[in-house]
């Protein structure tokens, strides 16, 4: 790793070096003017540059109102000054020995007329570069200046609204965390629907593999996009149906997002740099009872039970000044949250030095970003690095290199679920202990055990659950994640004919990743006997990615009628990754946290794994008569993750454009610019995420025997699992009015997916094995995008700009395989749903009881028939009401006045499985956003909304904290809980929850009580841009300089109860039947951050 470290510090600084020697040569001010030589009249803005012999751009400058340029050069004989002004011919002049150059610049009118027929924006698919106005497929694109104000660390998450039928939620507030990305919704049920990034054309790698079973190693926690640095972006664009990204084929099923990067431009050296400073607050948390409150709502839910709560084993709820070390660490009001979280910090920094000549063109930047989370333990940082250079050895010959380099270190909390538990911690606990005179002492309160239990409870593949001090995990639990990245990129270019090129690209991608883990015995308090005392863990994952590319494009005009471009590509990949882990316990010190250390060891792993893919690629695009566009593409993947029969896949796809505004019956009608119909269909691909599954592999025995260790077949072999395959129809309209004032995109589309691959087949145990992979289905997925931008007002002083996005996606089950098990077995246990995949149902579906309430005496809780008439039976031959019960005969629990009321939904008297209905889905019925953006003189001010409307949460905060069942501390809405039968409806509160009862009671049921309602409208940012007067900023010797405000996260109208509405598409589990549960990590913090943008 160190030699990694020297060798990038070498190169830049090589590279830097260079740029000092050059700047530090001798130099001569060279004046002048430049004049028109059709009426000798100053031209303004004239591009003034030095050049050396080989025609690369040393410095340069531009002329002022009057034509005036002045101008530093070195003293090189040989050094001459360019100058180009649009609509004029060049011109290159010797410098004179009286130091003053006077320029004439002759009109072109040749190029004026070239520039208005080929002056047209090109879009790239990452293949093929072809005229926006030409598009046959559906996308959208955005620039990264509209968004480079936004305090965020990787892209994506400045993108959530932006683009219509393109979802992004954030996974959790932490620092680093990942971003669930959703392009046209869910159209698989494998876990696995993130998009293919693809930055500058390469496919950039953002997922780990199945394989790799490193729980610290989770991409929904760390986002690998935080790799790339936004200050280096230059624009995003989204391919969303599948004829665009047919060109990516098996990679590119859910969509593809194209990154494109900065590069070096023709001119002299310019200096940028960039500041982002940044203030951070945690937004409300959600409010918990106090100490005093928590032990009175215990006695209640004992007394409640049946049984008074004995204080003699719980001296924790006696509140006995005799007994003062329980009266001291037991007799707080401590306020947990507030103990763990704090105001947060980042500052970001980004420098760029870019320019070139006709010989070459380069870019270099470094960036620096520091983020402290609002949670103590939690933050970022991240170095980043990259070097561009395109070089032109002749007219027909280019090489480019690209190289890039991130340094990363994420610190978490060693327990991901640390905040979440500090929620229900004991109030009444003491952070810190006390002796028995009652006085504070330094060192932690962590009890061995409390009556919430321990720390032996806890998942430690997950880092959830147990009982601990949530303040010494913070501060001395250590959780770190540091990574090292570089992409190094290789291009060579070649015109072999006048439209015939070819494009040979090679580029690697080395990742390597340390996660280290530490558990201290002080946050626990657990005996140093037991494995989670002083628990260590190191493990380092590195991967190793070649990517080959040999591309042919040709394209030709005949006729001028005809315009055709063709392209032609092979591309190979080939990954390797390779794991290694150590877990060790009982150190003697916390101060020891490797597991190399004087440590008992727990366990060692390590892990081995290699795929290759191989793509051969053809690409047509035909326009007639600049009105009639078709393109054709056809794709064939080979992967190694399936066998030899299956090995293959072909993905074709078809896509046309009718440019109505071209006809001759819309000629006459000035206000329309384009006015363009669009279709296309389209297949594409998906593999599974795992390795080897055509092969039966083993895996060994933990344990010996006779000093042999035993091994066992650890898979079946599967040799039929086939492409996940995705077939898509997309129409489309474009719309621009009024000199590009209107700007309107409408899409339709439906998918279908076949073949669903699904890794949790059911099958019968006597095989030896309980689940399998396989194709068990289809599912179809169903929508349309709107956006609109438009500029309602323009002048030399005003600009007003909107933009806005709609979307609408919906997905059905159609068909399911029936080895797959479409339902869990219903259980008569609180807080859980009735898991079910139905036929004809979306994905996300959610099925419970219906919350009807409180049974306010006891004679609501008499059964009840259709017609609301009271339900009798005999006993003893005695006519005596029914009273409602829960799943008779199993269980049999009689409700009670207080307790949680049901709908009998067959009105029989009794709650079982019989009430379970379907309560509503995670899929939201519309996405999208909008904002303005108003320009006065250099004044300007941006805002942005987002929303989702139409979804359904499952608020497991709110399930856990109103349940009353243990000794969990809970909000203070139980204030409001049933202490006393009310016989007159009228009296009771109209917000009042069931009474507290101690493990006893169905009164948390999974129920429409805690499934929400999650639209939502977010005030996502405003910001304030002033750019300084040019005639100051020429004062200081700068080009351009501007300074900003952002408000970040402003405020959320939404009616869920919950810490935060944007609730990840993924779970914990990556379980297909937990999509939409609000498991309540941090919620995003407010944020203002100022900015400064200045360039030399």
């Amino acid at each position: 790793m160190n030699k990694k470290h020297t060798i990038i510090c070498f190169l830049f600084s090589f590279f830097f070096l260079i740029g000092l020697e050059a700047l530090a040569q001798e130099k001569v001010l060279i004046r002048g003017k430049v004049i028109s030589g059709t009426d000798n009249e100053p031209l303004i803005g004239v591009s003034v540059v030095e050049v050396d012999k080989d025609n690369r751009t040393i410095t340069g400058t531009q002329t002022d109102l009057d034509g005036n340029y002045s101008l530093r050069v070195s003293a090189e004989s040989n050094h001459k000054l360019f100058f180009s002004y649009i609509g004029f011919k060049n011109q290159t002049l010797s410098i004179s020995a009286d130091r003053t150059v006077n320029c004439v610049l002759q009109e072109d009118t040749q190029t004026l007329g070239e520039v208005t027929v080929t002056a047209q924006r090109k879009m790239s698919s990452g293949f093929m570069d072809i005229a926006e106005r030409d598009m046959t497929y559906a996308y959208s694109k955005i620039d990264a200046g509209e968004i480079e104000s936004l305090p965020v660390a990787s892209i994506d998450e400045a993108l959530q609204g932006r683009m219509a039928g393109v979802d992004i939620v954030a996974n959790s507030g932490e620092p680093g965390a990942g971003m669930s990305i959703r392009i046209r919704g869910i159209s698989s049920i494998n876990a696995n629907a993130d998009p293919l990034i693809v930055v500058d054309g390469i496919p950039f790698e953002t997922t780990i593999s199945d394989d790799f079973d490193f729980a610290t190693a989770d991409e929904d926690s760390y986002s690998q996009l935080l790799n790339i640095s936004p200050a280096d972006i230059e624009e995003i664009t989204v391919l969303k149906d599948a004829a665009s990204c047919a060109i990516y084929g098996n990679k590119g099923a859910n969509g593809v997002l194209l990154i494109k990067t900065k590069k070096g431009a023709y001119g002299p050296p310019r200096v940028s740099y960039s500041f982002k400073g940044s203030i951070k607050k945690m937004g409300d948390p959600i409010p918990t009872l106090t100490g005093d409150q928590y032990v009175a709502m215990i006695q209640e839910s004992f007394q409640n039970s049946g049984t008074p709560i004995n204080l003699v084993n719980y001296p924790e709820f006696a509140r006995d000044p005799n007994n003062p070390y329980y009266y001291h660490n037991y007799g707080q009001n401590t306020d947990w949250v507030n103990a763990i979280t704090q105001t947060g910090f980042t500052q970001d920094h980004n420098i760029s030095i870019s320019g070139g000549g006709q010989k070459a063109l380069y870019r270099m930047s470094a960036g620096f970003y520091d983020e402290e989370g609002t949670v103590i333990g939690q933050g970022y940082q991240r170095f980043t690095t990259s070097f561009n250079m395109n070089y032109y050895i002749s007219k027909r010959l280019r090489v480019m290199a690209d190289v890039s380099y991130t340094h990363g270190n994420s610190n978490k909390n060693y327990m991901s679920d640390l905040l979440e538990r500090t929620y229900t911690k004991m109030p009444n606990q003491s952070i810190y202990e006390y002796d028995d005179s009652g006085r504070q002492t330094p060192n932690y309160f962590s009890p061995e055990s409390t009556p919430q239990g321990n720390f032996t409870n806890a998942n430690l593949d997950k880092y959830t659950g147990g009982v601990y001090n949530p303040l010494a995990m913070a501060n001395e639990g250590e959780a770190k994640v540091t990574s090292d990245r570089i992409r190094p990129r290789f291009q060579l270019t070649y015109n072999i004919l006048d439209g015939l090129t070819y494009e040979g690209d090679i580029a690697f991608d080395i990742n390597s990743e340390k996660n280290k883990r530490f558990l201290p015995q002080i946050a626990t308090g657990r005996p140093w006997t037991e494995n989670t005392v002083n628990r260590a863990s190191d493990s380092d994952s590195e991967m190793f990615l070649v990517t080959t590319m040999n591309s042919v494009r040709y394209s030709t005009t005949i006729a001028k009628d005809h315009v055709i471009a063709a392209a032609a590509r092979i591309q190979t990949t080939d990954k390797k990754t390779e794991s290694f882990s150590l877990v060790s316990a009982n150190a003697p010190s916390i101060e020891i946290g490797d597991p190399s250390s004087a440590s008992r060891i727990i366990s060692a792993k390590s892990g081995r794994a290699q795929e290759r893919s191989i793509s051969a690629l053809g690409q047509v695009q035909y326009s007639l008569k600049d009105r009639y566009m078709l393109n054709l593409v056809l794709r064939a993947d080979g992967d190694s993750k399936f066998s030899r029969h299956k090995r293959y896949g072909y993905f074709p796809s078809v896509s046309g454009r009718w440019r109505v505004s071209g006809e001759s019956f819309l000629r006459d009608f000035k206000f329309l610019d384009d006015f363009s119909l669009r279709a296309s269909y389209g297949t594409n691909g998906n593999a599974p995420g795992k390795n080897y599954m055509y092969f039966s592999k083993y895996n060994s025995y933990d344990y010996t025997y006779l000093g042999q260790q035993g091994v066992y077949p650890a898979n079946m072999q599967f040799e039929d699992l086939r492409w996940e395959k995705k077939s898509e129809l997309n129409l489309g309209l474009n719309l621009i009015l009024f000199d590009d004032r209107v700007n309107m995109d409408f899409n339709w589309y439906k998918n279908r997916t076949d073949d669903l691959f699904f890794d949790g087949v059911s099958i019968p145990s006597t095989s030896g094995y309980s689940k399998v992979p396989m194709n068990v289905g289809t599912v179809d997925n169903e929508g349309w995008e709107f956006s609109l931008f438009s500029t309602p007002y323009r002048d030399k002083d005003w600009t007003v700009t909107f933009r806005v996005n709609f979307a609408h996606s919906a997905n059905i089950i159609r068909s399911l395989s029936d080895n797959i098990s479409l339902s869990s077995i219903p259980t008569a246990s609180n807080g859980q749903y009735l898991s079910r995949i139905q036929e004809g149902n979306p994905l996300g579906s959610f099925y419970g009881y219906k919350y009807k309430g409180v049974y306010l005496n006891d004679s609501e809780t008499i059964a009840k028939d259709g017609n609301g008439n009271p339900i009798y039976t005999f006993e003893n031959g005695k006519r005596v009401p029914v009273r409602m019960k829960f799943w008779y005969p199993t269980n049999g629990y009689e409700f009670q006045a207080g307790d949680a009321r049901y709908e009998d939904i067959n009105n029989d008297g009794n709650i079982n499985h019989q009430d379970i209905v379907y309560l509503g889905d995670a899929n939201p019925t519309l996405t999208g956003g909008f904002g303005p953006s108003i320009k006065y003189k250099n004044w300007s001010v941006d805002a942005y909304f987002y929303f989702r409307y139409g979804s359904d949460i499952v608020n497991s905060t709110k399930m856990n904290m109103e349940s009353m069942y243990n000794f969990d501390n809970q909000s203070t809405a139980t204030l409001k809980r049933w202490r006393h039968p009310y016989q007159d409806a009228a009296d009771a509160p109209s917000d009042l929850i069931p009474r507290a009862l101690y493990r006893q009671g169905y009164n948390w049921l999974g129920s429409d009580r805690y499934v929400e309602d999650g639209s939502f409208l977010r005030w996502q940012s405003l910001t304030f841009r002033y750019n300084f007067d040019r005639k100051l900023i020429n004062r200081l010797g700068l080009s351009a300089l501007n300074i900003s405000g952002t408000l970040y996260n402003l405020y959320t109208w939404t009616s869920y109860t919950g810490m935060d509405p944007e609730v990840s598409f993924r779970s914990l589990s990556k379980d297909i039947f937990q999509i939409g549960y609000d498991t309540s990590k941090a919620p995003r913090p407010k944020t203002f951050t100022l900015s400064l943008n200045l360039t030399f």
